[in-house]
């Protein structure tokens, strides 16, 4: 039996044998058809050219980087004003001179290193100013919040929920324990939050100024021993405080930080500690004091995130500058 699919392709060969064959136009006649054909074409060929979304000649100049390249020099001119200088501001470099560890930065990188000697150790610490530009838009709202909607919110708890006696009274003055009771504080006689220090906010439960939230830093802290492995410790430094989140350890030192395949394979399939909030809490204050007495601890974890955010600024400016420069070329 035949299939169809053998049918489909023999039918065009055989419908030609099936067409009786015609008379042969004299060859007069197919000139003058060929004739007419080619004066018709040219008659019924439109005046105007066909469309075409193709540019025959390249443009020598955008449209828009004229426009660009002023945006640009606007963003370099506001950043140039805020910018107190070029040079690294007092109260860091204040830190750098006082601390045992030596800076490791360099332009155009975004990791940067301070490393010390400590007995025979090693110590080496890496953070990134990626922290700032990744973190995610719940913390950016919270470090962005403005202090005063805070304490507009308080006052006006404070005056809803005032009473009339008691020495324990909220958002009462004149404390004490007279039979006619507390003044309730009116909003009106709260520290105005353009009176208050700069840099700081009042803390709605105890009426104190605080300095204002930093960002979260996550520091590398790598010690080595020559011979005796790496200790590695995922730090994370924020308001003055030095909070540990994992502690491994590792036999070759190159395994902690892994620059290749191989080395970075070899590293999944070990044990190396478990998580660090699983420990005994005696070892995870130990742990904590070890760090601070090798110079990570309330002066390195204050002067990180400001140490971030003075660099990402000037590698910012860099950007803008090399940006514009490619523009404008």
């Amino acid at each position: 039996m035949i299939s169809l699919r053998y049918i489909g392709r023999s039918v065009p060969r055989q419908v030609p044998s099936a067409i009786p064959h015609l008379p042969r136009k004299s060859l007069s006649t197919v000139r003058k058809s060929s004739l007419l054909q080619q004066s018709w074409r040219g008659a019924s060929r439109p005046s105007y050219l066909a469309f075409s979304t193709s540019r025959a000649v390249r443009e020598q100049e955008g449209q828009v980087d004229q426009e660009l390249s002023a945006k640009l020099e606007s963003e370099l001119q506001v950043e140039r004003d805020t910018r107190d200088s070029d040079t690294l501001p007092s109260p860091l470099q204040g830190f750098l001179d006082s601390c045992p560890f030596k800076l490791e930065d360099k332009p155009g990188q975004e990791e940067v290193a301070l490393t010390r000697k400590f007995g025979d150790e090693s110590i080496r610490i890496t953070f990134s100013i990626a922290d700032l530009n990744n973190m995610d838009q719940d913390d950016a709202d919270q470090l962005g919040e403005d202090p005063a909607l805070s304490d507009e919110e308080a006052a006006d708890a404070a005056a809803t929920n005032a009473q009339s006696g008691g020495g324990n009274t909220k958002g009462s003055i004149n404390q004490g324990r007279t039979k006619g009771g507390n003044f309730a504080v009116a909003p009106e006689d709260s520290i105005a939050p353009s009176d208050r220090a700069e840099g700081s906010y009042e803390d709605p439960s105890t009426g104190e100024a605080e300095q204002e939230p930093s960002f979260p830093a996550r520091l590398n802290v790598l010690i080595t021993k020559a011979g005796k492995g790496a200790l590695q410790l995922e730090v994370m430094a924020q308001d003055g405080e030095v909070l540990i989140e994992n502690v491994y350890y590792f036999k070759k030192p190159e395994l902690a930080d892994a620059k290749t395949a191989e080395l970075d394979w070899s590293r999944r399939n070990l044990y190396t500690g478990p998580p660090f909030g699983n420990l005994d809490e005696d070892l995870q204050i130990l742990l904590e004091r070890y760090l601070n007495e090798r110079g990570i601890d309330t002066g390195l974890a204050l002067w990180v995130p400001e140490y971030i955010d003075w660099k990402e600024q000037r590698e910012y400016l860099t950007w803008l500058s090399n940006v514009k420069t490619f523009v404008d070329a």
